[in-house]
Parts: C-alpha cells; sequence; structure tokens
C-alpha cells in the first residue's frame, strides 16, 4: 500500500460540475483529492480487504435475527421499545436490503481492523462508483498510469444488478434532506442507476413526505409503496413522524432492521460473540461502572456520523477529539488501532488514511479512501483515488 503523489487532472472542477459532482469542495477546501492516490496490489485487494469484507458482513448478518428477538441486546442499542416489533417484523419478513461501507484500519501489512459499521446511510458512493473511475481511466488515457492499473470497483455495476434484481415497487421514490447538497447528490446518482434498471425512480424531499389514512404519501398525495431514504432510522424513530413508519405499506431501503447495524453497539456485539477475531478491535459498552478511558483506547456515541462526539487517547497519552451533537446518549469503547500515517508531499504535511469497504447486498463491491491530519476521520475529510497495479 503507497501513497504516491500525481499531476491533477487540467479543468476536472468544470467537469466535476458538469457531471452533477457540486459537493467536490466544501467551505474553499477539496473534499475530491486527485493530488495524490494510493496503490494496491491484488493479493493485499483480494486477500486483505474483500474476502475479511464479506466475511465480518455475514457474522454481523448472523447477528440480526438474534438481536431483533433480545430485549437485553435491542435495549443496549438504544432501540426505543415502541419499534421493536417494527424491527423484528422487517427482519421476520425478509424486507431486502441495498448496501453499506464498512471502516477500516489498514496499513497493507496486517489483518485490517474494523473501526465500525455504516449500514443504514453510508454516503460517498459517486465518488467512490463514478468520479474515482473516471479519474482512472482518464489518467491511463493520458498515459500517466500504465494501462493495465485496476481498480476495486464493481459499485455501480453492482448497484445497477440490485436494482433489476430486488423487484421493488414502482414508481420507487428516492429521498433526502432538502438542503444537503451532498446527500443530494448521492441521491440522484442512486436514481439514474435504478433508472437505468428499469426503475421508474422519483424524488421527493424529506420534508415534503405526508401521510394519509395511515399510509406514506408524497405532494399530490399518491401513494408511496416503495421509498429509498438517506435519512437515519435513529433520527426517525424519535421524531412524531416516525410513528407513521409502523403502520404504512411502504417498502423501505434500508428496511428498518438495518439500524441495528449502523449504530457503534454492534461492536462490543461482535467482540462478544467473535472474540479475537484478527479483523475486529476488542469493544465494550461503556456503564456508570466504567474506569476513566485510559491510554489506547476510543470512545465513540451509539449513534454519531462522521466522527461526531470522538474521543481517543493514543498510547503517548495524547487527547484527540471531534465536537458534534452526539454527546447525550450512550458510549461504546473500542480498542485503538491507529490509522496509518502518510506524507502528503502537496501540503508539506502528515496525513492519517482510513479506508471504507463497500457491500451491495451480500458481495464486496469496491474501496474508498478519506485522509484527514489528525486521528479522527470527519465530514471534511479528503476523499483521494485509488489503482491496483503489481
Amino acid at each position: 500500500m503507497k501513497r504516491i503523489s500525481i499531476d491533477e487532472r487540467a479543468n476536472w472542477r468544470a467537469h466535476a460540475e458538469e457531471v452533477g459532482f457540486k459537493f467536490h469542495t466544501f467551505d474553499g477546501e477539496p473534499y475530491w483529492d486527485e493530488t495524490a492516490y494510493y496503490q494496491f496490489s491484488l493479493q493485499q485487494i483480494e486477500n486483505d480487504l474483500e474476502a475479511p469484507t464479506e466475511e465480518l458482513h455475514q457474522m454481523v448478518m448472523d447477528m440480526v435475527g438474534d438481536i431483533t428477538r433480545s430485549e437485553e441486546m435491542l435495549t443496549l442499542l438504544a432501540i426505543p421499545r415502541d419499534y421493536w416489533s417494527f424491527v423484528w417484523n422487517s427482519w421476520n419478513k425478509t424486507q431486502p436490503h441495498l448496501y453499506g461501507r464498512m471502516d477500516f484500519v489498514y496499513d497493507g501489512t496486517g489483518p485490517a481492523k474494523l473501526m465500525e459499521l455504516n449500514y443504514d446511510t453510508p454516503t460517498s458512493l459517486y465518488e467512490t462508483g463514478f468520479f474515482q473511475w473516471v479519474w482512472l481511466e482518464d489518467q491511463i488515457k493520458a498515459g500517466v498510469l500504465p494501462e493495465h492499473a485496476d481498480q476495486f470497483n464493481s459499485l455501480q455495476d453492482k448497484l445497477e444488478q440490485a436494482f433489476a434484481e430486488l423487484a421493488l415497487p414502482q414508481p420507487f421514490y428516492f429521498s433526502s434532506v432538502r438542503e444537503s447538497i451532498e446527500d443530494r447528490g448521492t441521491v440522484d446518482y442512486l436514481m439514474d442507476i435504478a433508472t437505468q434498471a428499469g426503475l421508474d425512480s422519483r424524488y421527493i424531499a424529506i420534508e415534503d413526505l405526508g401521510e394519509w389514512q395511515g399510509q406514506l404519501v408524497d405532494l399530490d398525495n399518491q401513494p408511496i409503496n416503495g421509498l429509498f431514504k438517506l435519512y437515519p432510522w435513529e433520527f426517525m424513530v424519535q421524531e412524531e413522524f416516525g410513528r407513521v413508519m409502523i403502520n404504512t405499506q411502504t417498502q423501505f431501503i434500508e428496511p428498518a432492521w438495518k439500524m441495528l447495524l449502523s449504530n457503534k453497539g454492534i461492536l462490543p456485539l461482535l467482540w462478544q460473540r467473535y472474540p479475537n477475531h484478527p479483523n475486529l478491535l476488542p469493544a465494550f459498552f461503556e456503564t456508570q461502572k466504567s474506569e476513566p478511558m485510559g491510554a489506547g483506547w476510543v470512545r465513540k456515541p451509539l449513534f454519531s456520523r462522521e466522527g461526531a462526539n470522538v474521543d481517543l487517547i493514543t498510547t503517548s497519552g495524547e487527547k484527540v477529539s471531534a465536537h458534534g451533537p452526539y454527546n447525550d446518549g450512550r458510549f461504546v469503547r473500542q480498542a485503538l488501532q491507529p490509522l496509518p500515517k502518510f506524507r502528503d508531499e502537496y501540503r508539506n504535511a502528515d496525513t492519517y488514511t482510513m479506508l471504507g469497504s463497500w457491500i451491495v447486498g451480500d458481495s464486496a463491491a469496491g474501496i474508498c479512501i478519506r485522509e484527514d491530519e489528525t486521528l479522527i476521520t470527519k465530514d471534511s475529510s479528503r476523499f483521494l483515488p485509488h489503482i491496483i497495479l503489481d
């Protein structure tokens, strides 16, 4: 695994705007960054990333049924009691799922270590499935990369295949928060893929969802029989409108049982069931009796996103924290596996690297890479492309 500096493509920002990638820059700072790329060997991809991704996915899927039947585990995961039956029914009816992302610590030499699961509303789909593939093709065409350079990236193809096979109701709606440019870009990308797969795809803002006689409806009061929502279940079940979801006949992507896996509490549950698994880090629920956090540990809220409200103490005793809105609930503690550090020649600074591994259905589908100047990867962390080259 190498980090290699490279010149940016000429006019890539204009091209990004043309193809709908309008969130390539945040507050004047780059989100998409092609001043460098990461290079992997095929063996690293197949053995250290692809195979563990599918194994860990099967491990968590094997746990879902047990969690839905356990009051103790549902309580540990802070699932509201009023929604227990709703979650159980979504699993018992085998409601299908689409995708998810695992975040790993990996430096190219040892087993990839699972940091967390993002199985309800993972983003960076567009950057992974489309824009980094375009970057690869352009760099090969320009002679900057060799013709046999490849990428672990079947994300778009597998998403299209999944939409074609899921037998979803039509028209099928896609929804996101109205003011989020990034979420809308992700949803537009999924809508385009679904349309190519033959779906009648329609957009509606989360704020415009309505209810009529117990059924979810659109602005024309037409029933919404199928809905992809880029909006977290843990938010929805805390809102009054969430109660509409319990009785509606709408088929959701992602299904309600996904809220069990997009929850940091799955980490200690995994460790309890599979202690000392090579791809897992020790993890435990924090309780009132827990000792103050010591060196070599990370503290995470059950429902935090993009590194918000994460605290860690390095083995040398340095404390690193990220602010956010998720500081009023339950927490887990996970053993610290520091992100690998690389030198960013473009910025003349050190940078820390996290790897995301995608699942579509039950198959590994590609990777994405995020960088930050700190050990906590945040929403502002840069996205870099990768290649496979032996």
